[in-house]
């Protein structure tokens, strides 16, 4: 069976997005949970350990406080309280964590710095799973034992109010509730003000027991202008008078024999200097704790806060409102809150959290005896039945004393190792669901590459022996052999994975799919060789790896062995840039060869000019009148692009080394330098216009033009850039009209080219009409681009569309690149644009921002779009611009252009998949496996199907062209 090349390209993304996925499902782990189904219960709680049958042993568990209010600040980072800012604008707070009854501590957040898993953490007490970030989206309900949970089975009353995450996860836990979306990160006012109108109803109250209070604007000006902004101070004050005010009341409710109340201070994560967050950071983990109660010992002056782990305020909260740790808890007290009460309290404290470690421990690790903190634990209980026993005999000395603080140490010690034990096992990977997705990615590559001669003929057609592969006796064997495997594996001992809890169905679907790849690779390799074995080496001089060929290999296998250290991979920017900038000079090499040396013989051309034999002449030669301009203006494209590319390089400081210095997008969005960011937006938006107006329609050009205006409009209206027009000061507003307005340009563009491109398949055959549909199309992309962007990335868009006009005028036709090297050179510029607008391998640096322009309310399908959309608008642009510009290449001279490209593009981005695959396999131990190589498993996957969906498209504008035909 034949079919084209493109066919063949997209055909084989999709078996690898399939195994991509489940590669994904078997990778990313579920956390440690306790098989138990129900949860922890008071009377489930151990008696205090003691040597000798004396019955005075306590099982009651008394809780320290009254009240407790939890005041969450969304993306509240450490230095926003204990820093500088914290000094300036929180001085109430700052004036409790120097001298008042406060403990304060540095809690650190582990990856994915995101609010879902972080509000799982500080309620369970559990590490999430990295794939809890994908999650985060849409937050299921959570089932397993939780802080929650328990203060309401012993009948503890609590309100919240603020991000509905938390409606969400806890739906049935608060008497009272009013939630917000945190997801419209436009809002920082209203959705902050929704939380505090509530505040003097309920302090005057008495119906309640636990407060939470999640405020989400801080979080959200992060988004939208930074750490820096100029909108953090009058927040940051606006939280302190919000403190100071809750302070009061709880204390002034206090009375003498009562239990004391609680304020707990805390975020859920911390922001990076870009504003975003999910990475891992130090700005990003780093989180301010404060407890804050009449309990503690008032202090004479600030000590530096201590460190402590997210997970650890969970077993704390829990034993000071008198609950029962969660089940899933891998969190250690935090010892100093514990100061006051008594000796025999304290021990009773860690006892309690060890034993919960210990079980979860002993769930969760088959040869959890070998492990050091389960030796120490029993040596701990064992010192601490001792205790007891003297102490119930009513020893008093200072023995006793001694022996307790020391007990104390052994729990501490052995807490943390058992604690340090459970977290890293942060799960177990499903290793058949991994490899059979690694199996499927190898086989689409080995496909892709014994297809290539073929795929890169002229004809671009590729043989695929389906039928004859289906109907061999091996497909059969190979079928029922791996049935076999599939039912040893789903019935062994101790087997658990997602493909054995699927149903026969698409169980036998992917069986099948494994045997006949296996089966169709098996037998076009049998072809090649025989082919090989009858030509000799005159096949191999004819259509074996050609120059283009090699330089794929290098160019792409370069970069993914790069991708085994994980600083290469935080770094990976450089390398794109060095590719980059190496390619310009090659260029300009290739141009200076095209005017300043004799003309060489079709050898000499093919090994400069990259030409092909089997390929026409796409210009006839150039006049010598008319060379003179179009030498220079050659010659000057490459060192142009260069130049271009140093500019954007120094626009966004990307990766982690040189993250923190400032950059040119740091001076522009200063409040003082919106003079500045204005021009700079204006005269992009100019240059933008210049270069995509040249193919379009009248229609399509006026309707660019007010786009374009609409798009600096809406920047102007949301505060980020100046009307020009505007004499006096300006309410700042989410431009929701504005935005919609520049949609309702975008969508008319794309319905109108749109309409071309059907005219010119169903209607006339016109390559003309063609050509224009496919510029408009691409246009309606550019103006969307131009809307998403932030102002001080609009100058990488601009840059964008400078290089693809100058490279297409000047470069590809003029030195007669084919389609495959255009393709190979549209690829890396779109690697290397998405690095310019400031992307890296961190999730941290994705702009969730774009994904709420011109919404009222979050809408997950619109604000998914946007966002991801916004992130590989880079490779995206590249990509449509070389649909563009192959099919106006394969209309003129070469029909096959459209196909090569698809194909391509798709063994480019097949080649570092699978290769990072089996990296990410071998290296799922190494210590940075969740903080670098797991974000760029996640950047990949996507990015696969991204260009997925690129050479869909690329099939379908192929297929026109062979109707047309």
């Amino acid at each position: 069976m034949k079919i084209s090349s493109s066919v063949f390209a997209s055909f084989c993304l999709m078996i690898e997005i399939s195994g991509i996925a489940l590669f994904l499902r078997g990778f990313f782990p579920a956390p440690i949970k306790s098989s138990f189904s129900s949860k922890t219960k008071l009377s489930d709680l151990p008696a205090e350990p003691l040597t000798g049958n004396n019955p005075n042993s306590s099982t009651i568990l008394v809780p320290l406080f009254h009240r407790v209010v939890i005041v969450l600040i969304d993306a509240l980072r450490e230095d926003f309280v204990f820093g500088a800012k914290g000094r300036q604008y929180m001085p109430y707070t700052q004036h409790l964590v120097e001298w008042g009854s406060s403990h304060s501590f540095v809690a650190k957040a582990r990856a994915p710095t995101v609010t879902m898993p972080r509000i799982k953490a500080l309620t369970t007490g559990s590490i999430p799973g990295f794939i809890d970030v994908v999650m985060n989206l849409n937050s299921p309900v959570l089932l397993e034992d939780n802080l929650l949970w328990q203060a309401k089975a012993i009948g503890k009353r609590i309100i919240f109010y603020g991000d509905d995450t938390w409606i969400r996860l806890f739906p049935k836990h608060f008497m009272e509730y009013d939630g917000t979306t945190s997801f419209f990160v436009s809002d920082y006012t209203e959705v902050d003000n929704n939380v505090t109108r509530h505040l003097d109803s309920t302090l005057k109250r008495d119906d309640w027991d636990i407060l939470i209070l999640h405020y989400l604007g801080l979080d959200h000006i992060g988004h939208l202008s930074g750490p820096h902004s100029s909108l953090i101070g009058p927040k940051l004050l606006e939280m302190d008078d919000i403190l100071r005010k809750i302070h009061s009341s709880l204390t002034s409710q206090e009375t003498e024999g009562s239990l004391p109340n609680l304020l707990v201070l805390c975020g859920d994560h911390g922001m990076s200097e870009t504003g975003s967050h999910g990475g891992s950071s130090d700005p990003e983990i780093n989180t301010p704790l404060v407890l804050i109660s009449s309990a503690f010992k008032r202090k004479v002056g600030m000590d530096n806060p201590g460190t402590v782990e997210q997970v650890d305020v969970l077993p704390t909260l829990a034993l000071g409102l008198g609950l029962p740790i969660s089940q899933n808890n891998v969190g250690c007290l935090i010892s100093p809150v514990f100061e006051h009460t008594s000796l025999r309290d304290q021990l009773r404290f860690m006892h309690l959290n060890s034993f919960q470690l210990i079980c979860l421990l002993k769930d969760s690790t088959p040869n959890f005896q070998k492990e050091e903190g389960y030796e120490q634990f029993h040596f701990a209980e064992k010192s601490h039945g001792n205790w007891i026993k003297l102490y119930l005999e009513g020893n008093t000395s200072e023995v006793l004393s001694n022996l307790g603080r020391k007990v104390l140490r052994q729990y501490v010690d052995a807490l943390k190792a058992l604690s340090s034990a459970l977290s890293k096992q942060l799960g177990k990977y499903d290793m058949y669901s991994m490899i059979v997705g690694m199996v499927l990615v190898l086989q689409v590559l080995m496909a892709l590459l014994l297809a290539m001669p073929e795929a890169l003929s002229r004809g671009a057609e590729v043989e695929i022996p389906l039928t004859s592969s289906l109907l061999s006796l091996p497909f059969y064997m190979l079928w029922l052999l791996c049935c076999s495997i599939h039912v040893l594996v789903c019935t062994s001992a101790g087997s658990s994975c997602y493909l054995c809890n699927l149903s026969w169905i698409p169980a036998l679907a992917a069986i099948t799919t494994f045997s006949a790849m296996l089966c169709v690779l098996l037998s076009m390799a049998g072809r090649k060789l025989a082919s090989g074995a009858k030509t000799g080496t005159k096949n191999v001089n004819g259509s074996g790896f050609s120059e283009l060929d090699v330089l794929l290999l290098i160019g792409t296998l370069g970069n993914v062995i790069s991708l085994g250290s994980s600083s290469f991979i935080e770094e990976e920017h450089q390398t794109w840039y060095f590719m980059i900038n190496t390619l310009c000079l090659v260029i300009f090499q290739d141009v200076c060869c095209k005017y300043f040396r004799e003309r060489r013989n079709s050898s000499d051309d093919d090994s400069y000019l990259a030409s092909k034999q089997d390929l026409p002449s796409l210009l006839s030669p150039i006049s010598e009148q008319g060379i003179g301009s179009h030498k220079w203006l050659a010659l000057s494209t490459p060192l142009l692009t260069l130049a271009c590319c140093r500019l954007l390089r120094s626009l966004n400081q990307t990766g982690v080394q040189w993250m923190h210095l400032p950059d040119l997008s740091h001076w522009l969005n200063r409040w003082e330098h919106k003079a500045e960011l204005s021009l700079l937006s204006a005269a992009s938006l100019l240059l933008i216009f210049f270069f995509v107006q040249k193919c379009c329609s009248l229609v399509s050009k006026i309707a660019l033009a007010l786009g374009l205006l609409g798009v600096y409009s809406y920047r102007a209206a949301v505060g980020n850039v100046l009307f020009p027009w505007q004499l006096g000061s300006r309410d700042i507003s989410k431009g929701t009209v504005e935005a919609r307005f520049v949609y309702i340009f975008i969508l008319g563009i794309l319905f109108t080219g749109s309409k071309d491109l059907l005219r010119s398949q169903v209607i006339t055959a016109d390559s003309r009409l063609k050509s224009r549909g496919l510029w408009e199309v691409y246009s309606g992309i550019v103006l969307l681009c131009a809307l998403l962007f932030r102002p001080h990335n609009l100058p990488v868009l601009a840059c964008s569309l400078l290089i693809q006009t100058t490279m297409a005028q000047y470069i590809w036709k003029e030195l007669q690149y084919d389609a495959a090297q255009t393709t190979i050179m549209h690829y890396w510029f779109g690697q290397a644009f998405f690095y310019f607008q400031g992307n890296s391998n961190n999730i941290a640096t994705v702009d969730i921002s774009a994904g709420f322009v011109g919404l009222e309310s979050y809408l997950a399908i619109p604000a998914i779009f946007l966002t991801a959309f916004s992130t590989y608008s880079g490779p995206l642009l590249w990509a449509c611009h070389l649909v563009c510009y192959l099919s106006s290449a394969q209309d003129s001279w070469n029909p096959a252009s459209v196909g090569h490209g698809c194909y391509c593009f798709a063994l480019l981005r097949s080649i570092p998949t699978v290769v990072y695959i089996i990296l990410v396999t071998a290296l799922r131990y190494h210590l940075f496996i969740w903080s670098v190589f797991s974000p760029k498993l996640l950047y990949e996957a996507m990015h696969t199907l991204v260009t997925t969906v690129v050479c869909i498209f690329f099939t379908a504008m192929d297929q026109n062209h062979i109707g047309q035909s």
